[in-house]
């Protein structure tokens, strides 16, 4: 049988040219690499033998600290099974962890003015502070300069936990007047099978440009950088970074990177991801 490519999300830092990515598979693993879009460059970090939830995690604005919802079954300490655990990205190694009350956990996101409102203790030694995400779709989207579109759905439609519409988002390309923009299909969990979605969410991506739509089906992410270039993981399991040409000319890759071959190697993180 044809092995299933990796299941992809990622979540660019809001003030730093760093994206954090999060690969699940085969399905019980899930890694976590850094694409550091200022030297073109991919960094392979940890893996866990458990699931992370990418949608409900966070990559603080300057792109050092990655707050992660996961829930790993062999887990034996304190926090339980289901926990969220602040760590230096690109690694996993948990300087500040919290149980929760399970896999309905909305995660949690980084304050930039420090406040915060998780259990327990919250002094971490970093600026920022950690609020729980908010029940809406595309939560991260919409703190990174996405909006709804005028034809999205109204939110009242999708019921208490927001999961019954086909929401719909846009984002204008910075420096030009092309629109990006994403929906989703149905209700969590269509993404490549309920048990094998990256994080429950099936979407499709589309390129609005002069009036024209061009789907992106061979996509399963997509954002603009600074510059304006497209940021995507395809289908196929490939980081790229796209420079769009003019209609009817080829787009021009100038960055790629094939996870798609990567097998479950865990490693000790290195000496200065395991401290603040």
């Amino acid at each position: 049988m044809k092995p299933t490519p990796p299941r992809i999300y990622c979540l660019p830092a809001t003030e730093a040219p760093v994206v954090a990515v999060f690969r699940r598979g085969p399905s019980q693993w899930t890694h976590v690499g850094r694409w550091d879009l200022a030297e073109n460059r991919y960094e392979p970090g940890g893996w866990l033998r458990g699931r992370i939830f990418p949608r409900r995690s966070d990559l603080s604005p300057d792109g050092r600290w990655l707050c992660y919802f996961a829930h790993n079954p062999k887990a034996r300490w304190d926090h339980g099974d289901a926990y969220v655990a602040v760590s230096k990205l690109p690694w996993l190694t948990a300087l500040y962890a919290f149980a929760t009350c399970g896999t309905w956990t909305r995660g949690y996101y980084f304050t930039a003015d420090g406040s915060h409102a998780p259990p327990g203790d919250a002094d971490m030694l970093i600026p920022y502070g950690l609020k729980p995400i908010p029940v809406r779709q595309f939560a991260n989207e919409l703190r990174r300069g996405w909006a709804e579109a005028p034809d999205s759905p109204p939110r009242s439609a999708g019921g208490p936990w927001d999961e019954k519409r086909n929401a719909r988002l846009e984002k204008p390309q910075p420096g030009d007047d092309r629109l990006l923009r994403v929906e989703s299909l149905g209700w969590a969990g269509g993404e490549f099978g309920v048990d094998q979605a990256v994080d429950g969410l099936r979407v499709l991506y589309s390129l609005e440009s002069n009036g024209q739509l061009e789907r992106l089906e061979d996509l399963q992410w997509a954002d603009w950088d600074a510059q304006g270039q497209l940021l995507v993981a395809t289908r196929s399991g490939k980081l790229q970074r796209r420079q769009l040409e003019a209609h009817g000319a080829t787009d021009q890759i100038t960055f790629e990177a094939d996870l798609s071959q990567l097998q479950p190697g865990p490693t000790a993180a290195p000496d200065w991801a395991q401290r603040w």
